[in-house]
């Protein structure tokens, strides 16, 4: 099965429609699909949920989304840097579920490891709780969270093989992996391609059964030279 498409374009074409739900992988400005991104935009696909650990800049990552008003709701533990974000959603223009920022690596593992639901005491006793059932073990009291599985999946990796192992850089590894394995369709964006064998085993940090679609974009734009500061979690 050839996994490899000639351009993000391509790999996103007859996969990404109206009203979909939809993971970013990213943290931060680091580690983030730009090429598969803006193809997104391009498509024109409107009215998305997207899963994400915050929703980028302005002008960049997932700002461009919100800019061109394709997305409908961002489902994310992270938005103080973007002020398109803050203007659409103090107008009621734009849907948020603010999750705790482990909480959310782990709806999405959980969904990609086939499990339904799973127990936690982060956001117990705040809004976070708010309708959600709740149980005790061992004298503490527990609030149940739905995994999340995305229709389709869009993340960046360093490199690929042409079955679709990948090795992730530094903080790209954060929540690419787990956005990777929650889709039910993953296309990943990488910086190198290779042949199959050529990463060592113990090397590949996530294996290609996950990955369906690979696009190489070998000259990332250029990183805004922008720090974002994150609250402790």
């Amino acid at each position: 099965m050839n996994k490899v498409y000639s351009s993000a374009a391509e790999a996103l074409k007859g996969l990404v429609k109206d009203g979909q739900l939809m993971a970013v992988g990213g943290f931060g400005l680091c580690g983030i699909p730009e090429a598969l991104i803006a193809a997104l935009r391009d498509s024109g696909v409107k009215n998305l949920t997207v899963i994400s650990n915050n929703a980028g800049v302005d002008g960049f990552g997932l700002g461009q989304l919100l800019e061109t008003r394709q997305i409908k709701k961002m489902i994310s533990s992270y938005v103080g840097e973007n002020k398109e974000f803050e203007r659409q959603y103090l107008a009621g223009e734009l849907e948020l579920e603010f999750t705790p920022q482990g909480t959310l690596a782990e709806k999405l593992r959980a969904g990609g490891a086939g499990i339904p639901a799973f127990f936690t005491r982060t956001g117990v006793g705040t809004m976070v709780a708010e309708g959600k059932e709740t149980r005790e073990f061992d004298g503490h009291v527990y609030v149940m969270e739905r995994s999340l599985t995305p229709e389709v999946s869009l993340v960046k990796a360093h490199k690929a093989d042409k079955s679709g192992n990948l090795v992730f850089r530094r903080t790209a590894r954060n929540f690419n992996p787990a956005a990777a394995m929650a889709g039910k369709t993953t296309v990943v964006e990488v910086e190198q391609l290779v042949e199959v064998g050529e990463i060592d085993p113990d090397d590949v940090h996530l294996p290609g059964i996950y990955v369906h679609r690979i696009v190489v974009n070998a000259h990332p734009e250029k990183r805004i030279e922008k720090r974002t500061t994150r609250p402790a979690n």
